[in-house]
């Protein structure tokens, strides 16, 4: 194969190379805003519950109006497609009972993905004093096996940690740690004492056992 033509060919592709990108580029500029806004929110919600903040951002990477952005996002919550305290609701209710978080931890997170304050107090106000103390005394119990082993110091800052780590503060997380090692404090007496009432407490190594029976 000569030089010349294995040039020209090369030539060729480039120029074939360049028209389709020219003709890609044209096609994009071609689709509405509108479409590209609506399209952009769809695949947004497709992939699960979206907050109007976090819709906007998603718009505002696609260098769309700030007109537009806000104009597409009140068509979608007209059609209730986007809905904020709805999504409150839901990221409460399910990170609460799924994952042990306070309330403290949940406004935190409702907030950083632009929900209103109202409607953050609002969701988490559904959560009662003691409903928040007994998940905290749910995770502590689920934690107790793994740190039987630890002296009492350390398993008390394991525990408490693990609470600070949920959004509890200092005197609850104490309170529900305490609760739960008296709790099962009382189990192994009651244990015991069951044991010793069966006589299952025996030392069985010091038991003759005579095999001629």
């Amino acid at each position: 194969m000569s030089e010349r033509g294995s040039t020209s060919r090369r030539r060729r592709s480039s120029s074939e190379s360049a028209e389709h990108r020219d003709r890609a580029t044209s096609s994009s500029e071609s689709v509405a805003p509108e479409e590209v806004a609506r399209s952009v929110i769809l695949r947004q919600l497709t992939a699960g519950p979206r907050t109007r903040r976090q819709l906007a951002d998603a718009l505002a990477r696609k260098g769309l109006d700030e007109d537009l952005i806000e104009q597409m996002l009140d068509r979608f919550e007209d059609l209730q497609l986007v809905d904020d305290e709805a999504f409150a609701q839901a990221w409460v209710e399910t990170r609460h009972r799924g994952r042990g978080l306070s309330r403290r931890a949940l406004a935190h997170e409702l907030r950083h993905r632009g929900v209103a304050d109202d409607t953050v107090r609002e969701a988490v106000d559904e959560i009662t004093p003691d409903d928040e103390f007994e998940a905290a005394r749910r995770l502590v119990r689920a934690r107790l096996a793994a740190t039987k082993g630890d002296d009492p110091a350390r398993r008390v800052r394991r525990l408490a940690g693990l609470l600070a780590r949920k959004g509890y503060g200092a005197g609850l997380a104490m309170s529900a740690v305490r609760e739960e090692l008296r709790a099962e404090s009382r189990d192994r007496q009651a244990t015991d004492g069951l044991e010793a009432h069966l006589g299952l407490d025996v030392d069985l190594d010091v038991v003759e056992v005579d095999l001629d029976d």
